[in-house]
């Protein structure tokens, strides 16, 4: 029986902000925000009773400009949710009726991800089992059937004993890696092509692609054809073919539908782009059109994926966008009751900017390091440098457009080019100092006009 994910050691909301705060600066609301909503998940698996389907997810919406870390916290929060998720932009549905993605299309992408995830930890289960079953057939092509031997009794059980011994010194040999590059030849199961028809318009005319999908995807004929490789690979691959024949699809895909429904996470990105500006005509319509269509998901309805019916009741939507020239209150009326919690976040200042180089597990510091080692180059940065970098981020968001942390990953690429196209030639050791940066750095930021295109 497939198991279902274990939430005993799930983590309490301040464990959760603790772990964000390993790779995102600041934002505590925000991270706050979502620590609950996280938390709230698995306590209402624990409910008991009629009340548990009435407990419904309080839908957040992340306000904030560009680069402040939006997408970083719902990103993190996947592997923390142990649970589908699934980031889509707003901005690129259609109402319907018009020539694009319809809305529900992102409760079958969440329904996709669920099964890979379930299938994942299904043959994940079944590796050790499978590795077996995959010896046996390694060891049936190394070792052919004998010739037949004769009807009597005394042949049949000394050929037996001498198939048996072979056997086992070659699997003797395979287990000690003697065998890996030994070229064998496999029948690997091939799918009959057929066409890939991606079909857009109106929700109904793409339920039936996924009918016909459904109703004949697994009837196309399986051709297979022969392969040759070393035994290594062949090892590989036959193991992942039989753990893909233990484990039981249809308690995968109950299960993901499960997950989908009660645990599931989407995480709706510029959300701002389809909000009005109080014009009537023209794309607005679209827009207020596609918050239409989002509604019902949003409030809870049934959508028709190939796995079967999905409720999204109970999945969790998590908004964000930057609002610049918009405000929330431009939405539909409908669609901010269905995001009661809205969160803020705050523009980066210079010091933000250097603690996003060196704080977090995934610094930029920390990559390039990391890089540049691969090469042989012993890569450290002053104490001095570190600031002035952060400075001129700072500097040039203030001068040209404000693209928040982003603007680390331009000024990082420009001051290293040099250093990483010539790696690794170059010495084996490099410091970064605070006269490298200025030298390298310091016309193109004073220049405003050089800065807005180069960083």
């Amino acid at each position: 029986m497939m198991s279902a994910v274990k939430y005993d050691a799930f983590p309490t909301p301040e464990e959760i902000v603790a772990r964000l705060d390993s790779y995102i600066i600041g934002q505590s609301e925000a991270k706050k925000a979502v620590a609950i909503a996280l938390r709230n998940r698995w306590r209402r698996q624990r409910v008991e009773g009629k009340i548990k389907e009435e407990i419904y997810p309080n839908n957040i919406i992340l306000i904030g400009p560009t680069g402040v870390g939006k997408t970083e916290i719902a990103r993190r929060l996947a592997g923390l949710a142990r649970a589908p998720f699934m980031k889509v932009e707003a901005s690129r549905f259609t109402e319907v009726g018009y020539v694009g993605r319809d809305v529900e299309s992102m409760v079958r992408d969440l329904v996709e991800i669920s099964v890979n995830m379930v299938r994942h930890e299904g043959t994940a289960s079944v590796q050790e089992k499978a590795k077996v079953y995959a010896e046996e057939r390694i060891l049936d092509i190394l070792i052919p059937p004998p010739p037949r031997p004769d009807t009597e009794k005394a042949a049949v059980i000394s050929q037996k004993s001498a198939d048996t011994d072979t056997r086992e010194k070659m699997r003797a040999m395979l287990h000690a890696g003697k065998l890996d590059e030994r070229v064998v030849e496999l029948e690997v199961s091939r799918q009959g092509f057929a066409p890939i028809v991606e079909i857009f318009g109106q929700g109904g005319i793409e339920e039936l692609g996924m009918a016909v999908e459904e109703a004949f995807g697994s009837r196309l004929p399986k051709r297979k054809k022969k392969r040759k490789m070393p035994v290594r690979e062949a090892m590989k691959y036959l193991q992942n073919e039989e753990a893909e024949k233990l484990v039981d699809m249809d308690e995968v895909i109950n299960e993901a539908r499960r997950r989908a429904e009660n645990s599931g996470i989407i995480f709706v990105d510029e959300i701002d782009k389809i909000a009005g500006g109080g014009v009537t005509g023209g794309p607005d319509v679209s827009r207020e059109g596609v918050q239409r269509d989002l509604l019902p998901i949003v409030e809870g309805s049934n959508v028709m994926t190939k796995y079967g019916m999905i409720k999204t009741n109970h999945i969790l939507f998590i908004a964000a966008g930057a609002f610049h020239n918009k405000k929330p209150s431009d939405l539909i009326p409908e669609m901010q009751g269905r995001f009661p919690i809205r969160v803020e976040l705050s523009a980066l200042s210079e010091d933000d900017f250097r603690r996003i180089l060196v704080e977090p597990k995934n610094s930029l510091i920390k990559q390039y390091v990391a890089l540049l080692a691969s090469d042989g180059v012993e890569l450290e940065f002053s104490e001095d440098a570190i600031d002035t970098i952060a400075q001129i981020a700072g500097k040039v968001n203030e001068t040209t457009e404000n693209i928040g942390a982003r603007r680390l990953h331009t000024v990082m690429t420009k001051l290293l080019e040099d250093l990483l196209y010539n790696a690794p030639a170059t010495d084996r050791k490099a410091k970064i100092t605070k006269a490298y940066v200025d030298d390298k750095l310091g016309d193109i930021v004073r220049n405003v006009d050089v800065s807005r295109y180069i960083l």
